[in-house]
């Protein structure tokens, strides 16, 4: 979920593979002073489509665009409890008033699920990361190891599921994707092609 709001710019897919690289060896430090590589949190913000929050470095709108609210992936934003030293922050801008068994009226997008996946890929490319459970996790899983997620108090579930995808296997399908992304020549499609034409082609 997320906090406070406001300030964004519109990036593409090659933006921010350079905005990761330049990052690169701060997030590395800033990870490494605390004992652990550095990571990936996808989130929804619970908000409403079009409402973007900089409590994430990266936030995806209902329609796959893709903004950035900062000049530096380094930056230590407040997106995943105690979790924040060396990670990117991805927050899909949805799931305004959801609750576990209803997304309400705002859920996830296709677009905004096949985005998040590109993204991953782009960051996992400059940052050198292997995209598993290791390094790249939804806020939902990252609450479940640290004792406030679905699995104990609930307080965070992002990403647990989504349209067409059980409770519990919502990073997966996103890891999944991301790794297919990260292997392919369609990397860029956000930039290249029509979301859907890969979509309904690929999947």
């Amino acid at each position: 979920m997320r906090g406070g709001s406001r300030s964004v710019e519109k990036v593409t897919l090659r933006e921010l593979e350079q905005l990761a690289l330049q990052a690169k060896s701060s997030l590395e430090n800033q990870a490494q002073s605390i004992g652990r590589d550095v990571m990936i949190y996808l989130h929804w913000t619970a908000g409403h489509y079009g409402q973007f929050f900089t409590d994430y470095h990266i936030n995806i709108d209902a329609d796959g665009s893709i903004y950035a609210s900062m000049n530096d992936l380094s930056e230590v934003k407040s997106h995943t409890y105690r979790r924040n030293t060396g990670a990117v922050g991805i927050g899909l801008c949805c799931a305004y008033n959801a609750v576990t068994n209803d997304l309400g009226a705002e859920p996830p997008t296709a677009k905004q699920i096949e985005v998040s996946a590109q993204v991953v890929a782009a960051l996992a490319q400059s940052l050198d990361l292997t995209i598993d459970y290791q390094h790249v996790m939804t806020h939902a899983e990252a609450a479940d190891e640290d004792g406030y997620g679905p699995a104990t108090t609930c307080e965070r579930w992002d990403l647990w599921f989504f349209d067409g995808v059980a409770q519990g296997e919502g990073g997966n399908v996103i890891r999944g994707k991301a790794n297919w992304y990260l292997h392919s020549s369609d990397r860029y499609c956000l930039e290249n092609k029509r979301l859907e034409e890969l979509y309904f082609t690929k999947h």
